[in-house]
């Protein structure tokens, strides 16, 4: 069952790009970060109250809410990056970066949590790093100290923080029902959030958000709490190391999107780092 949740966490996340991106074209995207986050902490409890997982509440052990408020912490920063990343570049190129953090949260699992890397794994991991090379052009790795180029900075930080999510979640939940995890952790990000829209001053751009725009923040909102719901479920009864590729497999449903809601096509280097990344992906699969 965890393996059809991790597909449906693949399915939400890609859908949740494109919204996203819609979303973000002409609002600031630390604001939709924070306007999209109390979508997320609203679905997430209602899942709670769905379940009656409330009760437990006041069973959750100290350890276990340290790891999930870091985790929270990691999500919010990993959001900030990536939606900043995704306002400022292609989506076509943001996302495959983003995703290269299967890699390190692989490493991440063997290392600290003790998790078993195969032969099949190794390769999926070889895999996944050339397809991510590959489907960066070599005008998106040079002169990434200009202006036009902060995307990939913003892309890689998003990278880095979401490994560390997936790490710090999968402790943190091992003793806690799945859905009242993701409502804790949500409660972090949506704090963080919210600190950095009035730390940088942006409180005042939330009376200038187009209709259309805020739909589509909304919209993914609901789609990053689906995704959040089935990948949680998914890690707490399956193995991070597993769980974290098949959720990055969102890629494909995002590249599909984008060539129809934004017209961003693929080279054929591009098209070959694609096929890498999902082989490399489904490989991670093979016991």
């Amino acid at each position: 069952m965890w393996v059809v949740l991790a597909f449906g966490s693949a399915f939400f996340a890609g859908v949740t790009s494109i919204l996203a991106k819609c979303g973000i074209r002409k609002t600031d995207s630390t604001v939709a970060t924070a306007l999209r986050t109390i979508i997320v902490l609203a679905f997430s409890w209602v899942m709670v109250l769905l379940v009656g997982s409330q009760s437990q509440l006041g069973q959750v052990d100290g350890r276990s809410l340290l790891f999930l408020v870091l985790s929270g912490l990691a999500t919010g920063a990993s959001w900030l990056c990536y939606f900043r990343a995704l306002q400022l570049g292609n989506i076509n190129k943001v996302v495959p970066i983003d995703k290269s953090s299967t890699v390190l949260t692989i490493l991440l699992a063997v290392l600290l949590l003790g998790e078993s890397l195969t032969w099949t794994s190794g390769i999926g991991i070889l895999l996944i790093a050339a397809g991510t090379f590959l489907m960066l052009e070599k005008k998106d790795t040079q002169n990434v100290t200009a202006k036009d180029s902060r995307w990939l900075w913003y892309a890689l930080g998003s990278a880095l923080f979401a490994s560390l999510t997936a790490i710090l979640g999968k402790v943190g939940i091992t003793n806690v029902e799945s859905n009242l995890g993701t409502a804790l952790r949500t409660g972090v990000v949506l704090i963080m959030s919210w600190m950095m829209v009035l730390v940088t001053g942006k409180g005042k751009e939330l009376r200038h958000i187009e209709k259309k725009e805020l739909g589509f923040i909304c919209l993914s909102g609901l789609a990053t709490g689906a995704s959040w719901l089935c990948y949680y479920k998914a890690l707490q009864d399956g193995p991070a190391s597993v769980v974290a590729p098949i959720d990055k497999l969102s890629i494909l449903v995002t590249v599909l999107f984008s060539r129809v809601v934004f017209q961003e096509k693929l080279s054929r280097k591009a098209a070959a780092g694609l096929a890498a990344i999902v082989a490399g992906t489904l490989l991670m699969l093979v016991k």
